[in-house]
């Protein structure tokens, strides 16, 4: 199995090669580890998002310095195979919920989700993918060709006897439910024919989860988009003889467990649906932070060459796209004002990572008389699989007392902005059934508009 960061220094060890690069390194994993200059800024007191696990439990080994301290003297030991085998190292790695924090707020900007995945993906290389990375990992393919799995994930959340046989047999949380399909998938709408002249057109990027878990968000995008007489297209694969069109997906969830083939054969049937309509002057707007991102970040990591470069410019998240716009002078929405509290608003991991909470704010203050705040929180927990994982609930549950549920609770007549997928399934597994999408929040604040 081929990984994607260069091991070279080490095949006289015995291990495995690899092919991608970070860039910023020239490719070489030992570089990417060694840039950090042991700050300590990871283990600070204060507000930042890196190193949700550290912060919950004090150990310094699950802080990014201390993540990199562990690689370092692995990889500086005679025997570097059975070094990164070593079960601290095993554990902090495990522990990382790749929030790209440390992208972000590290000094030296270290990309520790990018390790960990080069990590894993020498780990599945020597001992093989379990069944429950596999199920994880191929979670796009499953929802496009297995529909009769969707009752499964029912049955399994209304039933304590398959929670608990799904606990055993796959390592998911018996006491968390896990997120359950939509009866039907977002279903790509024809183009409104008359877009407003100067406005750009859009290409909308409606990732896995959108679409199979909650396509609503889609269709009130999509409505929000095409209020602001934005001419909208959804992006979408042609397919092939040997594979029926498939729903396009960033690969992130293969990233996660360390499949790197898989998931640059993901990054590039998006990459090549998307870059013919960059080419042709339109915008790519993202729903899922962690999907824009994965365009914008990781993608580059693939070995793809140019063309993603040329496709994650032009791609931004939903809440920059209207910010950038707004500032243009552009965009006009007619919007009202919503009755009822105020509105929290918790910023997924990833929208933080790249800036992208100036955006929320500016987007909110369209609608009028809105009063709204930001929620002072890290990460969530969830972090995509890692809070239904049986040995990780329990800290997935600290990391969201920490901030994020007194917050709610404090406030529970308020509405409840999350952009993130995980972030709203965290929230309703904790008992608040509030969050909703920005795109939502836009829809239902959308007036009829007059001239």
């Amino acid at each position: 199995m081929k990984t994607f960061l260069d091991w070279s220094a080490y095949k006289d060890a015995g291990m495995g090669d690899a092919y991608a690069d970070i860039p910023r390194h020239g490719g070489d994993f030992a570089k990417a580890v060694a840039v950090c200059i042991n700050s300590r800024q990871c283990e600070a007191e204060g507000k930042q998002v890196m190193c949700p696990s550290f912060r919950v439990s004090g150990n310094e080994h699950l802080s990014t310095g201390g993540r990199v301290r562990l690689l370092k003297a692995a990889l500086n030991s005679e025997l570097a195979e059975q070094a990164l085998a070593d079960p601290a190292l095993a554990e902090a790695m495990d522990l990382c919920v790749a929030c790209k924090g440390c992208k972000r707020e590290c000094e030296a900007n270290v990309d520790m989700p990018l390790i960990k995945a080069e990590y894993l993906a020498q780990r599945a290389a020597r001992q093989g993918l379990g069944w429950r990375s596999r199920l994880f990992g191929h979670t796009p393919r499953w929802l496009h060709r297995a529909p009769w799995l969707k009752p499964l994930v029912h049955w399994r959340n209304a039933s304590p006897l398959l929670a608990r046989l799904s606990e055993r047999l796959f390592g998911l949380a018996a006491n968390r439910a896990l997120p359950e399909p939509a009866a039907k998938p977002f279903a790509t709408a024809p183009a409104n024919a008359t877009p407003t002249a100067g406005l750009p057109e859009v290409v909308l990027l409606v990732d896995t989860f959108t679409r199979h878990f909650e396509p609503g968000i889609a269709e009130a995008a999509l409505a929000v988009l095409e209020a602001g007489g934005y001419r909208v297209l959804i992006a979408e694969s042609e397919g092939s003889d040997s594979e029926p069109a498939r729903a396009l997906c960033c690969g992130r969830t293969y990233l996660a467990q360390g499949m790197i083939d898989e998931a640059r054969t993901e990054a590039r049937r998006l990459v090549q649906a998307l870059l013919p309509h960059v080419q042709a002057g339109r915008t790519v707007v993202g729903l899922e932070a962690s999907c824009v991102l994965g365009l914008r970040d990781d993608a580059q990591a693939l070995g793809l060459g140019a063309a993603v470069e040329q496709v994650a410019k032009h791609c931004l998240l939903f809440e920059e796209f209207l910010a950038r716009e707004a500032t243009a002078k552009r965009l006009d929405l007619p919007l009202k004002a919503l009755a009822g509290s105020e509105t929290l608003v918790h910023g997924h991991c990833h929208q933080k990572a790249v800036g992208a909470m100036k955006s929320m704010r500016r987007v909110l203050k369209l609608i009028p008389d809105h009063e709204f705040s930001l929620i002072e929180s890290g990460c969530c927990g969830m972090a995509g699989t890692f809070g239904i994982e049986a040995e990780h609930a329990e800290m997935s549950a600290k990391m969201a007392e920490q901030a994020l549920m007194p917050a709610l609770r404090e406030k529970p007549a308020a509405r409840v902005v999350a952009n993130g997928f995980s972030c709203r399934h965290q929230m309703r597994a904790h008992g608040d059934q509030r969050p909703r999408h920005l795109a939502e929040l836009l829809r239902d604040a959308l007036a009829e508009k007059t001239d």
